[in-house]
């Protein structure tokens, strides 16, 4: 007997739903906390510092999220450290959040012209108050749209949390699917919610990309 797709697997699309946007939420957090760390590390005056960063980014970049979570989640467990799949998630989307938004927000803070920090010299600000109070408010400007693309990126590969069991929206479609074998309408209903999720956030970044280009002008 066939089962049929109901109201009731419509609201389980939804739950999954819901923990797509803890999951997304919980990774910007905690990456762009990490990713402002990285960001100040590639820009600092040591050699060292800017070595050891730039090898962190290259390591992270270079490996796939999907690895990150096979090892955040599966390769703890081999030291009997048991990591609940939020958790395990919620680390791997941070770790790789933290080595692209770090390049990213680097590369807005070098944007920001080299006259700005000599005026900031001329007005005898240490190097702190003059990134603090001078570059970084310009740098967060020009940095604004390509951080909202990135969480639209961020967004979407919430999905790969269901290889560890985390139960987003791509893996409640996969157990809705398991029901009643109808992955057409299931995925597809699982696609329109994540076009409905990211389409704004899409826009809003075409929108803040126009608004710092006419500013330019």
């Amino acid at each position: 007997m066939d089962i049929v797709f109901n109201w009731s697997y419509f609201g389980y699309l939804l739950y999954g739903a819901m923990w797509t946007l803890v999951l997304s939420a919980l990774a910007f957090v905690l990456g762009g906390a990490a990713g402002f760390l990285v960001m100040l590390a590639r820009t600092a005056r040591s050699r060292l510092i800017r070595q050891i960063s730039l090898v962190y980014v290259e390591v992270i970049q270079g490996t796939p999220l999907l690895v990150l979570l096979f090892i955040a989640y599966f390769g703890l467990g081999i030291f009997g450290i048991e990591v609940p799949p939020l958790v395990a998630a919620a680390l791997s989307l941070m770790i790789n959040a933290s080595a692209f938004l770090g390049e990213i927000w680097k590369g807005c803070v070098e944007a920001v012209p080299r006259t700005q920090r000599e005026a900031a010299e001329c007005l005898a600000l240490t190097r702190w108050q003059a990134f603090v109070d001078v570059i970084l408010p310009q740098a967060a400007r020009i940095a604004t749209p390509p951080t909202v693309g990135f969480m639209v990126q961020m967004l979407k590969n919430t999905s790969l949390a269901s290889v560890v069991g985390f139960v987003e929206l791509t893996r409640a479609a996969q157990v809705i699917n398991n029901s009643t074998i109808q992955p057409f309408l299931v995925f597809g209903i699982a696609g329109a919610m994540y076009f409905i999720l990211c389409y704004p956030l899409t826009a809003w970044s075409r929108s803040l990309e126009r608004t710092l280009n006419v500013g330019r002008r």
